[in-house]
């Protein structure tokens, strides 16, 4: 058995001299911009000089802008900071910057569904498709500022929608087809679209989902939408399914109709480089009350972070391959293709990453030559109670890196990879937020791994635990605070007057500092643990979902009068989601109303949403103010005692609370084991 904390790997000294973030620290002490030895020091002066830390990054990278910026910060304020004011920069011309050159007929995309064969695209034909479908946006009339739309598979076809539309100053916003009707609804009709990419449906295990029926209701409901590019992905009884495209749709073109232009050569096409804050592409994370959080994230804030997060934590390089498997909703596909900025190859997957046989990921890992692969603690688990061992039956030769995310990875969940994997493996948990569309925590190649630990606070993110009066913690949990402002904040929610539900999201427990909402633990030699939602967002698979989607759908239901939802994180990277409902007078809850709970939820969220269990409650407890008491309620089934989870006190019905103590003690459906 593996210890936590236990040494697993050591990197070698070639591997972590050879890195990115050690060619950096060399850089820094040779041009005399930094006396910096090792990534600590890196990373204490990247967090007390914070101007200097993100102004190398620019120069470093050789940031393309069409005018200087006055200065990187203008006050170390949160919110409200501004970073690198004045300068006008474009984020898809640095994803780009490989497709000139000697890279140009390298591989920069590999890709796969259950539908299609493995194929691969160059760097010149990326950007030649990209460059092409941004001049018939264009020609469209959409503009800088404009909000272009998707709702498509993991796809080139969709990497490529992205691009296009940030090349051109339109602002991005994605939803994975697995998406109920309501829940894209919900996010799109907030920011009022000019253009849809919508793919006819997807495959995933085997099965095909056709998309028709949902996309004719999305665009009904977004009155502001003018053009809907149509893709065919579904191919049924022989016919194409572009053959049927529904031309009865306002405004709908076929893709193969845009890409049959003539080409538009390199010299021709104006990227449109932008103002510092100009937003590159709104992301939903969930609430507890409300519609999904509209975030903005801006250009140059991302680029910077995302130039620093792949190449130093990532380490990834020309002639890397970075693999991770997610869906077009999630942030972690907006990472992915970050990758491009470093010159790295990515490899996209739509399909079941269990299908046809539980080790499908890791053959494809194989087959693309991957230098760093992704998964999550779950798929990690299923491995291992299979009994597979990818590392003796696949050729993994090329193999660097294996980043475990999307929930806390525990000591087995590593050791399994250095046992069944390789043994000289980098082995990186990181954890972040959709908010920020990066990471707070994560890994540095120049570091050891420690077993189901989080190897170090990553570059530029002042990160602490602290109390709750706002004392810094070390080897103690305590809420994960970001005390400097960091560039990829967001710069607002989308038609949030005078900010303020962003402040509400993030400033209102710590005045002035960035209080994210998960547990941390920060040791003595700064390794980190994460331990799950410390608010009553739920964290389900890494996926954020906010509780007052699950109410809205739920109480849709005739049968339910009230309800209250948490999630638990297990160990071994399993979770636990129990919906409670209280039925109105005459009711029980059947087979039947169980199902049809699960079906609204499928229907109007995703399959995401649905619960593992659901249980009748005689009441379900609120606060004085009239909140449900979720967060209480996640403490007791996590084992806490009630007189440190909840006041009776501030209670509007305290013997609702008593149900949840029974249930924590006396439940057989899950087990909890609490954090040191």
């Amino acid at each position: 058995m593996v210890s936590e904390g236990q040494l697993l790997w050591t990197p070698g000294a070639e591997f972590a001299e050879d890195s990115n973030v050690a060619h950096f620290i060399r850089w820094l002490r040779d041009s005399g911009r930094a006396d910096v030895c090792d990534y600590e020091s890196l990373r204490r002066w990247s967090v007390t000089e914070i101007e200097k830390f993100w102004g190398s990054i620019w120069d470093f990278f050789k940031v393309a802008s069409s005018a200087p910026y006055k200065q990187v910060l203008d006050r170390r304020v949160m919110p409200g900071a501004k970073w690198f004011e004045g300068s006008r920069v474009n984020y898809a011309e640095h994803m780009l910057r490989h497709a000139v050159g000697a890279d140009a007929d390298e591989v920069a995309v590999r890709h796969l569904t259950e539908f299609r064969p493995l194929t691969s695209m160059t760097w010149h034909e990326l950007a030649a498709a990209v460059r092409k479908l941004a001049t018939q946006l264009r020609a469209l009339g959409v503009k800088s500022g404009d909000r272009v739309v998707s709702y498509m598979p993991n796809v080139p076809e969709t990497a490529i929608a992205m691009m296009a539309t940030v090349a051109i100053g339109a602002i991005w916003s994605s939803a994975a087809p697995e998406f109920g009707v309501k829940t894209v609804i919900e996010r799109f009709s907030q920011i009022e679209p000019k253009l849809l990419f919508a793919a006819d449906g997807y495959c995933f295990g085997g099965k095909t989902f056709a998309r028709e029926a949902e996309v004719r209701q999305i665009a009904g409901a977004l009155p502001m939408l003018e053009h809907i590019v149509w893709l065919p992905c579904l191919e049924e009884g022989g016919v194409k399914a572009d053959a049927r495209m529904p031309a009865d749709l306002r405004g709908v073109k076929r893709w193969s109709d845009l890409m049959s232009a003539p080409e538009v050569r390199a010299d021709r096409f104006q990227f449109e480089r932008v103002e510092y804050d100009h937003p590159i592409w709104i992301m939903f994370s969930s609430g507890t009350t409300g519609l999904p959080k509209a975030i903005v994230h801006s250009h140059a804030g991302a680029l910077v972070e995302h130039l620093k997060q792949m190449h130093f934590h990532m380490n990834l390089r020309p002639g890397s391959t970075m693999f991770f498997y997610s869906t077009t909703g999630w942030m972690m596909w907006n990472l992915l293709l970050s990758a491009l900025l470093t010159g790295s190859s990515i490899v996209l997957y739509d399909g079941s990453p269990t299908w046809p046989n539980l080790d499908f990921l890791w053959e494809l890992a194989a087959r693309t030559g991957a230098t760093s692969f992704g998964a999550s603690p779950t798929f990690i688990q299923i491995m291992e109670k299979a009994g597979l061992e990818p590392g003796k039956q696949y050729d993994l030769s090329r193999l660097e890196s294996m980043l475990v995310s999307g929930a806390p990875s525990t000591p087995e969940t590593f050791a399994w990879c250095y046992r069944n994997v390789k043994q000289n493996l980098w082995v990186t948990s990181q954890s972040g937020g959709t908010e920020i569309c990066s990471g707070f925590v994560g890994a540095a190649p120049t570091l050891s791994v420690y077993a189901g630990e989080i190897q170090t606070r990553l570059l530029g993110m002042d990160v602490h635990a602290w109390s709750d009066d706002g004392k810094e913690l070390i080897d103690e949990v305590g809420e994960l605070v970001v005390t400097q402002p960091f560039p990829s904040m967001p710069v607002k929610f989308w038609n949030d007057e005078n900010g303020k539900r962003y402040h509400e999201s993030y400033f209102d427990t710590f005045p002035g500092v960035w209080r994210h909402g998960d547990f941390i633990k920060i040791n003595a030699r700064g390794g980190c643990y994460i331990y799950g939602r410390s608010d009553s967002t739920l964290n389900r698979y890494g996926i954020r979902i906010g509780t007052a989607e699950i109410y809205r759908a739920v109480e849709q239901v005739a049968e339910v009068a009230d309800s209250l939802i948490v999630c638990i994180e297990l160990p071994g990277g399993n979770f636990f989601m129990p919906l409670y409902v209280k039925l109105k007078p005459g009711f029980e809850l059947t087979e039947d109303v169980q199902k049809r709970i699960n079906q609204r939820l499928r229907a109007d969220c995703s399959p995401r949403h649905v619960p593992d269990r659901i249980y009748a409650v005689a009441a379900i407890p609120y606060t004085l103010t009239g909140k449900k008491m979720e967060v209480p309620v996640r403490k007791i089934l996590m084992g806490w005692p009630l007189e440190k989870a909840a006041s009776c006190d501030a209670m509007q019905n305290p013997d609702a609370i008593d149900y949840f103590v029974r249930f924590a003690a006396e439940s057989k459906d899950y087990n909890w084991r609490a954090p040191a």
